[in-house]
């Protein structure tokens, strides 16, 4: 790979010295048309390559976008789906049958578990949802001789627990299990193929959209083999993604570096103020001593981005904490994040089934911290622990 900012740059372009438009083209259709019947057997006889057949398989759009995903993720193919759920659905959909069982961490975000405890269930596929920081001798004991797959998210929703997925990728490996990853936090600082993933699921909603103007997912594979199952499943899916939101997705992917650098460094600024706060009782923030697996992310990670949680002391009410939140003036109520702007969202009452280091006392909240100056963010975040205060 060339360092990130090039290969972000460069990416997905016919080349710097290549006549024509900086951008790649906007493609939308539905038909693609031939000269002959042996130029449309041609073309079908490239199989799983990424070749205009017909608008559902993708066109040059997508196929601009996935080269670059793929690159940034390390792996050697990539699909494009319509959402971030759609990018965690169509590879367990397509790799799934019924009769198996999968194993999920306790961490995980809560429509993946709905799907799980739904449609998967429905169609016979049994699901056990593991401590995220579970040893190696309980996740050992948790498998089957029908378990396919080991689902993996790190950190995870909410309570921003670290995987230590080198270890859960050789035990998973050892009992013929893939390795599937939610890699949406880590993007450009985990390199999921490098650490025994087998399928690495983004929501290019978030940080590579980089607006909160579009919906997008990406699932990216390392293998002929995986890519064969994956591409061949999202087409018998239907898989899609609209072409507008990949050509917005390709341009928020050339700033992504330093959006998500300055993003970074923001959101490490709030959390050790967070930190220094008596009203705080524990900052969950994987760059920071005290969050489960933090030895996991100084290890595995090169960096960080601008979303992390806080535990509130138990003094503190859900109402108080309703309270401040509808004080603050520069921090949005939305359940995204990535994006350019500030937000917060209240996320006491994850559903655990584990009582494992993902259960706190307290109210909690997350945080994303977005471009505005970091001085403004703190000091409406003042004014805010005095509502709460007050409350």
């Amino acid at each position: 790979m060339k360092n990130i900012e090039t290969a972000l740059v460069h990416g997905g372009r016919a080349g710097t010295r290549t006549y024509g438009y900086v951008n790649p083209k906007l493609v939308r259709g539905s038909t693609v048309l031939y000269p002959s019947m042996e130029a449309k057997h041609e073309v079908a006889r490239h199989g799983l390559e990424q070749v205009d057949i017909y608008g559902l398989y993708g066109t040059e759009t997508h196929f601009a976008l996935e080269r670059v995903v793929a690159e940034i993720e390390g792996g050697t193919n990539c699909q494009v789906v319509g959402s971030g759920l759609a990018a965690l659905t169509v590879p367990l959909l397509s790799y799934l049958r019924a009769g198996d069982h999968l194993l999920v961490p306790d961490s995980v975000y809560g429509p993946t578990r709905t799907f799980c405890d739904g449609i998967l269930r429905r169609y016979g596929v049994a699901t056990d949802y593991y401590d995220p920081m579970i040893t190696e001798p309980a996740i050992r004991a948790m498998l089957r001789p029908n378990t396919r797959v080991l689902f993996t998210e790190s950190p995870g929703s909410h309570t921003f627990e670290v995987q230590d997925i080198p270890m859960l990728a050789r035990v998973g490996h050892a009992a013929g299990v893939k390795i599937f990853m939610d890699n949406t936090w880590g993007i450009l600082n985990f390199q999921p193929f490098k650490h025994g993933v087998d399928v690495s699921i983004q929501a290019l909603t978030k940080y590579v959209g980089g607006h909160s103007d579009i919906i997008l997912g990406a699932v990216t594979v390392n293998t002929a083999e995986d890519w064969a199952w994956l591409r061949n499943g999202a087409k018998e899916l239907g898989a899609y993604a609209s072409p507008d939101d990949c050509w917005l997705a390709l341009r928020g992917a050339r700033t992504l570096h330093v959006r998500l650098q300055a993003q970074a460094q923001a959101g490490l600024r709030v959390a050790q103020w967070f930190k220094a706060q008596p009203e705080v009782a524990r900052v969950l923030h994987p760059a920071l001593p005290g969050c489960p697996g933090h030895e996991f992310y100084l290890r595995d990670f090169t960096g960080a981005c601008g979303l992390f949680g806080i535990v509130f002391q138990p003094e503190f009410s859900a109402h108080s904490v309703v309270t401040m939140i509808d004080a603050l003036k520069l921090f949005g109520i939305g359940a995204s994040w990535g994006g350019y702007e500030s937000l917060v969202l209240p996320t006491t009452g994850t559903i655990r089934r584990s009582a494992g280091t993902g259960v706190y006392e307290g109210e909690m909240a997350r945080f994303h911290i977005g471009l505005e100056n970091t001085d403004d963010l703190i000091a409406d975040l003042q004014q805010g622990l005095a509502t709460l205060r007050a409350n």
